[in-house]
């Protein structure tokens, strides 16, 4: 990836529960992307949606990460000069976005139902997630739009949307997928950026964290592809540097559908406790990336030489009952 200032990579967990094998998977190669480049690498806790934190899941998130040898120069455990880390405790910089948005005639409030606006909190994950495109029914029918709102009250208020100018397109060079092109007018609309119920969403909030935390690399699962194209669009209308992206290919279940938490997929700390070492887990997910020939045992730290992007595979990774026990064989 080209860069003309010190590199700084980023990975970002939501503590919804257990670090699994595909999240861990991500996580080492962002690390291993900053690390190769002599980056600093920054911890972000995504705990937007207080209802979906898990007790506890952030602190076994970061001990986990830790037990297969990834570290971290700045994050919600050892601060830094971009605190705070968890993105529960950021809010005022995501009004502050908001403020510049509606500044620049990008911001519109919007009163379309509770159904249409379900899920757009989370990181959305991969193109027929979300639905047909946005038609625009409130774009222009002047609703007042109000930015300091109190989240914590749960009252239902407009939302808020960007505004997407028509025919207007994103081009990117992805690390692993390459040259990606989007026509975010016809393919996603005006997209939310507030909800009704007060909570940002997860394509401001990365956004915004990313710019004030000077992130030069983002580094994370394919799934999100199809979402870098609005967090640029974004990232030009608050006039913000736009950084280097690297998706990875997806580990999926045996029956091909992407690892999620709600589904209880194999986490990193079942394997640990089944007394797997922190070695055999890293040199399984190396393999599985296309940094190593063979699933063999190794530090995280010995694979840093080893990173390419053009050695990264874009196929995914298909987690098997035969590939499970692998990494404890």
């Amino acid at each position: 990836m080209p860069r003309s200032r010190p590199l700084r990579g980023r990975y970002a967990p939501s503590p919804t529960g257990d670090l699994h094998v595909g999240n861990a998977r991500t996580a080492l190669a962002a690390w291993l992307a900053a690390r190769s480049s002599d980056g600093a690498f920054v911890m972000r806790v995504e705990d937007l949606d207080p209802p979906r934190v898990v007790a506890g899941a952030e602190e076994r998130t970061l001990d986990d990460l830790r037990w297969l040898g990834l570290d971290w120069d700045e994050g919600p455990d050892v601060g830094g000069p971009h605190v705070p880390y968890r993105q529960s405790e950021r809010t005022r910089l995501y009004r502050q976005a908001l403020r510049t948005l509606e500044a620049a005639g990008r911001l519109y409030a919007c009163t379309c139902s509770r159904a249409e606006l379900r899920g757009l909190l989370s990181a959305p994950h991969g193109p027929g997630t979300e639905g047909p495109p946005y038609p625009g029914t409130c774009r222009d029918r002047g609703i007042p739009v109000e930015i300091d709102v109190d989240a914590s009250a749960r009252q239902r208020r407009p939302a808020l949307r960007f505004r997407v100018n028509p025919g207007e397109r994103v081009e990117f060079d992805d690390a692993v997928y390459g040259e990606t092109k989007q026509d975010v007018s016809a393919d996603v609309g005006d997209f939310i950026v507030r909800r009704s119920d007060g909570l940002f969403t997860y394509q401001l909030a990365a956004t915004v964290d990313d710019v004030a935390m000077g992130i030069s690399q983002v580094v994370r699962g394919a799934d999100l592809l199809h979402s870098t194209p609005r967090q640029i669009l974004l990232l030009r209308a608050l006039k913000a540097a736009v950084p280097a992206y690297g998706h990875i290919p997806l580990v999926l279940n045996a029956s091909g559908e992407r690892l999620a938490k709600r589904t209880r997929p194999t986490a990193i700390r079942d394997v640990r406790d089944a007394g797997v070492s922190p070695e055999r887990i890293v040199g399984a997910m190396a393999h599985t990336l296309g940094l190593l020939d063979r699933s063999e045992s190794v530090k995280a730290r010995d694979l840093i030489e080893k990173f390419r992007w053009k050695k990264i595979d874009r196929e995914p990774w298909l987690l098997t009952r035969d590939a499970v026990m692998e990494l404890g064989s």
